[in-house]
């Protein structure tokens, strides 16, 4: 028998909002150790920040 790593279901984990769409996007494995500084649900989001107000 193999050992299976029990992962958590999508809904359990940490969402936040996406600062250029406004949709909402769950954590990722590859930003566990940045969580807090991310802002933007893609590439395509991050590339299309929105303008900063003066």
């Amino acid at each position: 028998m193999t050992d299976r790593i029990k992962r958590p279901k999508k809904e359990n984990l940490p969402t936040k909002i996406c600062a250029t769409c406004g949709r909402p996007f769950a954590w990722r494995k590859k930003w566990e150790k940045v969580w807090t500084e991310v802002r933007y649900c893609s590439d395509r989001c991050r590339g299309n920040k929105p303008a900063a107000t003066t």
